[in-house]
């Protein structure tokens, strides 16, 4: 009876063994389980023919992340919309700062990598109705001195921030892409949500930076637009030193 009940009992632990083999697995299959529970559309089919080919690498099947790039999931359309159409994404090597560039997809195939990822990965901030003509110049000035000028300078143009990062000029970007930025806060900038800036100051932030980009420098040379520091160190140097030629010309020895 000894070795019969001891025989029971070695095959039931390893039926409980095999049990939990069996339950770790299926938990690890569940997170890899596809997404969403629905068909795709025909646009989220494409979007996800062309992100299983240009980011699934680094951002993973179901955009779970890696170690070679981030999550995706609750990152939001505008923060998607905005990577893909500044070019910044996708990154030929991940380690580094993404920067402004031509954009590898066209804005069809932009909005189908958004609708694919908005269906498996959603959440975060949507993508923001920007009007500049609605917003107001002035207010406009204000909020953008108030809370963008310390990174990218009064006149917009950029400037570095530390830590190797930069604050990239504002004359490239769209209304769209402006407003975008704000919601979702790229690299070290930070988000604005609704309650910190209402859909009226983020018309009126792109209506100032599309005015001063596109309105000339009554003033003369630009200077790189980069503020008063510049400016005051051109006019000391170059001040003084046509001064000194002044007094040397008009001197006279005694």
């Amino acid at each position: 009876m000894s070795a019969v009940a001891g025989s029971e009992t070695a095959v039931r632990r390893r039926i409980l063994r095999y049990g939990l083999l069996l339950a770790v697995a299926g938990q690890i299959l569940w997170s890899f389980r596809p997404a969403p529970g629905r068909a795709l559309t025909a646009q989220e089919a494409a979007g996800r023919a062309l992100y299983e080919a240009n980011c699934s690498t680094c951002h993973g099947l179901q955009a779970e992340g890696s170690g070679s790039g981030p999550s995706l999931h609750g990152v939001g359309p505008a923060a998607v919309d905005f990577m893909l159409s500044t070019g910044r994404m996708p990154l030929a090597d991940p380690a580094a700062q993404p920067i402004r560039q031509p954009p590898r997809f066209d804005p069809q195939e932009i909005a189908a990598i958004v609708a694919y990822l908005t269906a498996i990965a959603p959440g975060g901030p949507g993508i923001p109705e920007v009007d500049p003509q609605a917003g107001a110049l002035p207010r406009g000035a204000q909020v953008f001195l108030n809370n963008c000028s310390g990174c990218h300078g009064a006149g917009a143009i950029g400037d570095s921030v530390g830590g190797g990062q930069i604050a990239p000029s504002l004359y490239a970007s769209s209304a769209r892409q402006i407003g975008e930025a704000v919601r979702f806060g790229p690299g070290v900038m930070p988000k604005f949500a609704t309650a910190d800036l209402s859909e009226q100051d983020l018309n009126s932030i792109a209506r100032y930076v599309l005015w001063i980009r596109d309105h000339g420098d009554r003033g003369g040379l630009q200077l790189g637009r980069v503020g008063a520091v510049a400016e005051g160190f051109v006019a000391v140097v170059i001040g003084l030193g046509l001064l000194l030629v002044v007094i040397r010309l008009t001197g006279s020895k005694t």
